[in-house]
């Protein structure tokens, strides 16, 4: 019998526990983004945690600046970072306020609007590639700096929520190094993905970038 995802928004509550509860927990909830083409949705399949000022890799570490303060809290918000110039990549806030811990959401499955996802995304090469990376999902989503600090605890309707979905049995949850990140963060197996799901972004060790001459 297949029972159908929980359609229930998760609390406040859910989010305001330490990142290490939160990251794996989120997998098999239920991404919504409203736009102006419609809803979209995706299930969550692989996700990151950054654990703020403790941790090396987490845009926090050195500090609360006008880029990050949004993970500094209240938990339950998101994050919206730039990167490379090029792509947007959005975080969920989590842990308690004035603790900047976050989630990337890496990669999901879009599960409605996948229309709507494909014109965004015109290089995938299937639907399984729409939302595979935490760039394509922002892309896919369309996610960009505005919705930085979103409440997506908010009520129905609001540009981002997060559903129950159905949480992933913990025998299908693995764990690994986060993708790209240099030094002593990179040692973290703060990357959780659902064991075997085609959306899951490959995993790509730090690699320098070069200096130009």
């Amino acid at each position: 019998m297949i029972v159908a995802p929980d359609r229930t928004p998760l609390s406040r509550d859910f989010f305001d526990r330490p990142v290490l509860e939160v990251a794996p927990d989120l997998l098999g909830r239920t991404l919504v983004r409203h736009t102006q083409d419609g809803p979209l949705e995706v299930r969550l399949t692989e996700v990151e945690a950054y654990a703020g000022e403790i941790d090396p890799g987490s845009h926090a570490y050195r500090g609360r600046t006008d880029r990050n303060a949004s993970m500094f809290g209240p938990p339950g918000h998101a994050y919206v970072y730039f990167t490379y110039g090029m792509w947007h990549c959005l975080n969920l806030v989590c842990g308690p306020e004035g603790h900047a811990s976050g989630v990337l959401l890496r990669a999901g499955e879009v599960v409605l609007g996948a229309e709507a996802a494909r014109k965004r995304r015109l290089s995938a090469r299937n639907d399984m590639e729409l939302a595979k990376g935490p760039a394509r999902l922002a892309t896919a989503l369309d996610v960009d700096r505005l919705l930085n600090g979103t409440d997506v605890c908010g009520a129905p309707g609001d540009p981002l929520s997060v559903l129950a979905g159905t949480p992933t049995p913990s025998d299908l949850v693995r764990t690994g190094p986060r993708t790209g990140v240099a030094g002593e963060g990179g040692v973290h197996p703060w990357r959780f993905w659902i064991d075997g799901d085609p959306t899951v972004s490959p995993y790509r060790a730090h690699v320098p970038r070069k200096r130009s001459t």
